[in-house]
């Protein structure tokens, strides 16, 4: 299944976006990280976690990002790491029956 998810950088505005062809993905821009991150506090994952995961168009503004929301704890993740997370949270929701 090809997909797409665009985003923005938090910092700069910059676009982010990874695009699946048959499998692959690519990362545009090509230095993308991924800050993958939670909130401390209970409850459910909309309020905990999904505001505390963003794309970034480098590691320079997911580490200014980073410095300025010290209530967030977290990591910027590779790109290859980033995959491995979102095919271990979100892998069977794209299953085809």
């Amino acid at each position: 299944m090809d997909a797409s998810i665009a985003s923005c950088d938090p910092v700069d505005g910059r676009p982010v976006t990874v695009r699946f062809t048959d499998g692959t993905a690519h990362w545009e821009p090509a230095e993308a990280v991924v800050f993958v991150g939670q909130r401390a506090k209970a409850g459910p994952a909309a309020a905990v976690c999904c505001d505390a995961l963003n794309f970034f168009a480098d590691p320079f503004t997911a580490q200014a990002w980073a410095r300025q929301h010290p209530e967030v704890h977290g990591r910027i993740t590779s790109q290859a790491e980033a995959l491995r997370i979102a095919e271990q949270t979100f892998g069977t929701l794209l299953d085809e029956d």
